[in-house]
């Protein structure tokens, strides 16, 4: 498998590396971190220029975020009227506008890099509650430029040995992920435990 990602990035270059990183910010399962590797492996060999590489990449996770917001955004119409039928439904709604009112900005900043397999998820979550947009456009390209940067960073610096970065990586922002989100759900159970 590993091969083949390295092959769509030595035959198409930077516009591969675009539309892989497109499709991962829309929930696509893309290996874009992959492939952002071996875009840095090339570029080390010589066989790639680093400014098309990097700008490929970086343009193509914004597009990839905007369109997500943006599907969020237009989507979130007749689901907020659904919500708001119903008191319960209506004061959760509430609750998540506020959360992402006070936490949206990092919740974005960081789910493009320290997060990222939860990216695509913010993306529509903060396109629904109406997040303003320079805002979500301000954090979405400083996380964007810190994950582009460090994995064909890493690329270049660790070419020769691909494989086991790319293992250590991946393992690393799954935990990362899972710690995160058994986090927060202990945090929802104790604030629920404590109001009832």
């Amino acid at each position: 498998m590993t091969e083949l990602f390295f092959a769509l990035v030595s035959d198409w270059g930077a516009p591969a590396l675009a539309f892989a990183t497109f499709l991962s910010c829309l929930a696509v399962p893309v290996p874009t971190s992959m492939m952002m590797l071996a875009a840095g492996a090339f570029v080390a060999s010589g066989d790639l220029q680093l400014a098309p590489v990097v700008m490929a990449a970086f343009f193509g996770a914004i597009a990839g975020d905007q369109a997500g917001f943006g599907i969020g955004r237009t989507a979130s119409t007749a689901l907020i009227g659904w919500l708001r039928v119903n008191r319960s439904r209506a004061k959760f709604l509430e609750q998540a506008q506020g959360t992402i009112d006070r936490r949206g900005a990092p919740a974005v900043f960081l789910s493009r890099w320290l997060f990222s397999p939860l990216g695509p998820y913010v993306n529509l979550l903060t396109g629904a509650a109406k997040m303003p947009w320079p805002i979500f456009t301000i954090m979405s390209a400083f996380g964007e430029a810190i994950w582009v940067t460090i994995y064909i960073g890493l690329g270049i610096v660790f070419y020769d040995n691909l494989g086991a970065v790319a293992t250590v990586l991946a393992d690393s922002a799954g935990f990362m992920t899972s710690a995160l989100i058994a986090l927060l759900t202990g945090y929802a159970l104790f604030r629920r435990k404590r109001v009832h």
